[in-house]
């Protein structure tokens, strides 16, 4: 059975300028990857390529097995590959529901099955998008994201301008999406200790460089090494 998202070589930037380097990843069905680091790592321009919206500088990406054509996100969405932005670009002006129901393809979860998720959801239906608070517009945001039916749901820094109490009941979400419709989920995301509690795996990236690789368990019981992947410390490497 072929990975649900694999990348071969792959090389990312802005123009001709490589943000991001050669880099080979596997992410299994049914599993969560945060993708850490510190800020200008590369982790949205990681997410932003694997989109399409940033043509790839070179190698490949592949969701169930089928290569993607280079800079088409048309076609990255079409494959299941959906990303939520730290922007959450949702239509403000619309409710809840119409920013649900325009954006909800045939067999992806129910609204009812995505409010379940997000029940505070549920009294806001009717409330335009741009009137919701932060956390609202969040959940909105994620929401929108499961109802295209992704294979790969890839959510960019979830916890963005959100109080911690807030982010201690959102991150939970995105383990229950991978356990309940299957999709996988790769989360950038700056709250670290969060981010590895719902993962499976976890890489850190530093200036465009995978400086440390594996289990979320292992590297949150590694408190020592994880920072020394931040700083490209001579301890990072491989878990």
């Amino acid at each position: 059975m072929s990975a649900a998202l694999e990348c071969r070589g792959l090389v990312a930037g802005h123009g001709p300028v490589p943000v991001l380097r050669p880099l080979d990843l596997t992410v299994e069905h049914g599993t969560v990857l945060a993708v850490l680091g510190p800020n200008g790592a590369g982790k949205t321009t990681l997410l932003n390529t694997l989109a399409g919206l940033l043509p790839r500088l070179g190698g490949e990406v592949l969701v169930d097995g089928k290569p993607l054509p280079r800079g088409r996100p048309r076609a990255a969405n079409r494959a299941g590959l959906i990303l939520v932005p730290d922007d959450r670009a949702l239509f403000t002006t619309l409710t809840v529901r119409e920013n649900l129901t325009l954006a909800r393809r045939a067999g992806a979860p129910t609204l009812d099955e995505v409010l379940d998720m997000f029940p505070a959801l549920r009294e806001r239906l009717g409330v335009a998008a741009g009137a919701l608070s932060g956390g609202e517009q969040q959940m909105l945001a994620v929401a929108r994201g499961l109802v295209q039916k992704p294979e790969v749901l890839l959510i960019d820094e979830m916890s963005m301008g959100l109080a911690p109490v807030i982010v201690e009941e959102l991150l939970p979400v995105v383990r229950r999406i991978v356990d309940e419709t299957g999709a996988v989920v790769v989360l950038v995301e700056q709250h670290v200790r969060l981010a590895l509690e719902v993962a499976d795996n976890a890489i850190v990236l530093v200036h465009g460089d995978v400086t440390l690789a594996g289990p979320a368990t292992g590297l949150a019981a590694d408190r020592r090494r994880l920072e020394a992947a931040y700083l490209g410390g001579v301890e990072a490497g491989a878990a």
